[in-house]
């Protein structure tokens, strides 16, 4: 008699929590070579495994070498399909701690985690959303029972549990700039809420659809919390800032934790650079007349920016003293960093930048696929 072996599964917000929490874990990536190189998941305490499905059965001599029979172990690959064929050849195997996470990389890349950054006048608060796979972050600010959400991510269901959470009244969407990694979710929310989109007007000369131009020294009022724009190019020329209360600084792509922005997603590198270093040099640093201004951004690199709360955040006055980005002297030097030597661009980012701007309108399914990978936005 043939005994059926019972697969083990964990849901990607458990396994986020252990992530963030700092949880020793080990990981055994069965994707292809190509797409783990590209996109894996990393981080303090995290140990990985890689090695591809279809080389699994030859390889057991390895992980018998790696692994303890009873050890704990999790298993991903794309969408959580092969994992679990992965979890039971492995468990046939001995190793009884094999567990599959439940939608692989994809369900990781798209898990969204709220995080309470601080109270706002008027009963508010201050809410960021750390979609951790993808190293996106958005924002909702709340008060007197309105609010704005700010940069936010396609799948929008995250937000509007915020919304009946704090019972708030949503009354403006707004993009720091017209994105190029990750397909937005600020017009479709809008639109469900029958509420006005902002939208920089530099970036938004190609779009098709309507929306409100987000104006430099634009003010905003949700209940008793103030919202002033500010023109910070260089990530894109039409990228605009977010000072909220004077406390807290939305930097979209131009300024991260670690990082600085890239200015070449749109082919204009070149003509971007003296932009992006006004806006970090001159335009920010006159911000640092305000000493406990908090800079919130719109991605984070690695979990290794992450704060123990699972945060992402840091003082302005902080990242003038750590942040390489800021202290290039020389503006040749800052030009040549800025341009030599970047990164990959976004895996599909310009019909995602197409979507963004209302040209393509992509399933669901082809939505996902094009948003799969890291996002690669900012310059080290």
């Amino acid at each position: 008699m043939t005994t059926s072996i019972q697969i083990q599964t964990i849901p990607v917000a458990e396994l986020a929590r252990k992530v963030i929490a700092r949880e020793p874990l080990t990981l055994v990536d069965v994707r292809p070579k190509e797409r783990f190189d590209d996109w894996k998941i990393e981080g303090e305490g995290i140990r990985v495994l890689h090695m591809p499905h279809a080389e699994l059965d030859a390889s057991m001599a390895y992980f018998h070498q790696q692994l303890e029979k009873d050890a704990l172990f999790y298993v991903i690959c794309s969408k959580g399909k092969t994992s679990e064929l992965a979890t039971k050849r492995f468990m046939e195997e001995g190793f009884t701690g094999a567990t599959s996470v439940e939608g692989g990389m994809a369900a990781w890349g798209e898990h969204i985690v709220p995080v309470h950054l601080a109270d706002l006048a008027g009963n508010g608060a201050l809410i960021q959303f750390v979609r951790i796979g993808k190293g996106c972050l958005s924002y909702m600010v709340v008060s007197n029972g309105e609010a704005a959400l700010i940069d936010i991510s396609r799948t929008i269901e995250p937000y509007e549990q915020a919304l009946e959470q704090y019972q708030a009244e949503l009354k403006a969407v707004l993009d720091t700039h017209l994105h190029a990694d990750h397909i937005s979710g600020g017009r479709r929310m809008a639109e469900q809420h029958h509420t006005r989109y902002y939208l920089p007007p530099r970036d938004a000369d190609q779009v098709v659809f309507d929306y409100t131009p987000l104006e430099d020294q634009m003010t905003l009022h949700i209940g008793e919390v103030t919202i002033k724009a500010l023109y910070s190019p260089g990530h894109t020329i039409g990228s605009t800032s977010f000072l909220i209360e004077d406390q807290y600084l939305l930097t979209g792509d131009i300024l991260f934790i670690d990082s600085i922005g890239r200015p070449d997603l749109a082919g204009k590198a070149s003509d971007w650079v003296d932009d992006l270093r006004t806006s970090l040099y001159e335009r920010y640093k006159a911000l640092a007349i305000y000493n406990r201004l908090e800079v919130l951004p719109a991605h984070f690199m690695t979990l290794h920016e992450m704060n123990a709360d699972g945060s992402v955040r840091k003082l302005l006055r902080a990242l003038f003293e750590e942040n390489h980005g800021l202290n290039i002297e020389d503006a040749q030097t800052f030009r040549k960093t800025v341009t030599e030597n970047l990164p990959p661009q976004p895996n599909s980012y310009e019909q995602i930048r197409q979507t963004n701007m209302g040209r393509m309108t992509p399933e669901e399914a082809e939505q996902s696929e094009m948003e799969l990978g890291p996002n690669r936005c900012a310059v080290r």
